[in-house]
């Protein structure tokens, strides 16, 4: 599966945690999630630091710098809210597609959980169909 059909996939099964999805499936997708957290995050980042050098220099162009700040900060936070259901989706249908529960996606929420949970996502899939339906296509 391409970039490309991997984030239509899973847009299209937005909050679908029935079923199976392949590993491509799920690594395309996160990995898009994480290029659109960086493209916000990143001018934070630089406006942040111009913002603390100008400083000292100037209150409107500081203040400029930090209206420009907080709107970023929104407009990321509002991309991360979006993004979240179907992540969690995508990563309780490739749990799935490893024969285990999407409930185990709460182990994010224990230290060291996600190591566990990175290591079950790259495994491969039970072969043939198992209890949550078929064998996805590549």
């Amino acid at each position: 599966m391409s970039f490309t059909e991997s984030v239509r996939t899973c847009f299209n099964k937005f909050g679908t945690f029935e079923g199976r999805a392949t590993r491509s499936e799920f690594w395309w997708f996160y990995l898009f999630v994480i290029l659109v957290g960086m493209v916000f995050y990143v001018p934070i980042l630089i406006l942040t630091v111009i913002g603390t050098a100008t400083d000292g220099n100037g209150g409107a162009v500081s203040g400029v710098f930090t209206v420009l700040t907080v709107i970023f900060w929104i407009v990321w936070i509002l991309f991360m809210i979006a993004l979240y259901i179907p992540t969690l989706a995508v990563g309780c249908r490739r749990l799935h597609d490893r024969g285990q529960s999407g409930w185990l996606q709460l182990l994010l929420l224990v230290p060291c959980g996600n190591i566990v949970l990175i290591v079950l996502w790259a495994l491969e899939g039970t072969p043939g169909d198992n209890m949550y339906g078929p064998k996805p296509v590549s």
